[in-house]
């Protein structure tokens, strides 16, 4: 029987955006063991089958000795364990885990860019983004690495770099969607018309501009709109704080409801997804989960966000840190019922040619059985 090694940052993030590929490998034969931080959900894990194994790492710090001690434990288990198949998913595991799977010869690696994050926004690569990119290249400069992309963004500055080959490129839109579990539900009758966000409370995601468009449409519109920001604090130093959250949000007007678990239940009581980030996204999930249930989506002209929308047919496109264009298309949205309706319809089109699970799934699967040929 093959073994696969998934390492993935957070045991939410591995529940949240791996677990069908997981459970596919599961059913195909793999002892597919899951490498990751225990933030409290690892039994729900370990209730599926899965091996579980801590991984020591800080997702958003870059302490050289906590960095150190990720790459220690993940070169030490790799050549104690000797996987056929690690799939490292986000670009720290890719650094760490690239490095480790090189030094130990382990036979076959899968690497999944998941979005690069604020490191790499700018027009100009900086000196630690151009290390870690050479580093990457090093680890991918052997047989048996597949490299999987989201968006073409992120895909260009591999190529232009030298990180990556053109025949170790694999791609997919996003990390998919249960089309079943997320119908399409069309969008309520109620009479106060709900924007909602779904993300980390993170500035680069967006949500300190969403709150200021909300504030400049609230002379208009309150007691007619609500706004939801759905998602938790973050330790990151662009992290918005709870006192600021507090701050801005009444509680009525602008609601900020923490971490949920009932995301596919808020979106079908919602009218709009308002989601700007300008974070170097991979192809986000919430504007996949949002474009499923069909509802039009304000979003930014950024990398991953721009490939879920169509601009004019499923949503709007806005420039990055730009509260006057995010009111002003929330309002045309507000305002008109049978433009929310018909971008909502092309949502849930787009969704279902672009990103649906089974196509990710299969991409998946037909990684791996390559590489173990």
């Amino acid at each position: 029987m093959p073994n696969l090694f998934l390492v993935v940052n957070e045991d939410r993030f591995f529940l949240s955006h791996r677990k069908p590929i997981a459970l596919a490998a599961q059913k195909a034969g793999f002892e597919t063991v899951i490498v990751t931080k225990d933030t409290g959900q690892r039994s729900e894990i370990e209730k599926m089958g899965f091996k579980v194994l801590d991984l020591p790492i800080n997702p958003t710090g870059m302490n050289p000795l906590q960095e150190f001690k990720t790459y220690r434990y993940l070169r030490k288990l790799y050549k104690s364990e000797s996987p056929d198949i690690v799939h490292h998913v986000g670009l720290k595991n890719i650094l760490w885990g690239g490095l480790a799977a090189k030094a130990t010869n382990t036979k076959s690696v899968v690497n999944a860019v998941s979005g690069l994050g604020g490191l790499f926004n700018g027009d100009h690569l900086s000196f630690i983004s151009k290390c870690i990119l050479w580093l990457m290249a090093y680890s991918n400069n052997r047989k048996n690495v597949k490299v999987i992309f989201q968006n073409n963004d992120d895909l260009s500055i591999f190529l232009k770099e030298f990180v990556v080959k053109s025949e170790q490129v694999e791609f997919t839109k996003g990390s998919g969607i249960d089309l079943k579990e997320f119908s399409y539900v069309e969008e309520p009758d109620d009479e106060k018309i709900t924007v909602i966000f779904t993300g980390r409370m993170v500035r680069e995601k967006g949500v300190c501009d969403l709150i200021e468009a909300a504030e400049l449409l609230k002379n208009e519109y309150a007691g007619k709109v609500r706004f939801l920001l759905c998602g938790r604090l973050t330790p990151n130093k662009t992290g918005v704080t709870e006192e600021f959250m507090k701050e801005h949000c009444d509680g009525e007007y602008i609601c900020w409801l923490g971490e949920r678990k009932d995301v596919r239940q808020l979106l079908e009581k919602s009218h709009i997804m308002a989601f700007p980030s300008y974070y170097r996204e991979g192809v986000p999930k919430s504007l996949i989960e949002a474009s499923a249930i069909g509802r039009p989506i304000v979003t930014c002209d950024s990398t991953g966000c721009r490939d879920v929308v169509d601009y004019g047919i499923n949503g709007f496109l806005v420039n990055p840190r730009s509260p006057l264009e995010i009111k002003d298309v929330l309002k045309k949205l507000i305002d008109d019922k049978d433009l929310r309706i018909r971008m909502g319809k092309a949502s849930r089109e787009k969704a279902e040619t672009e990103f649906s699970i089974e196509k990710v799934v299969a991409t998946h699967m037909k990684i791996y059985n390559e590489l173990l040929k």
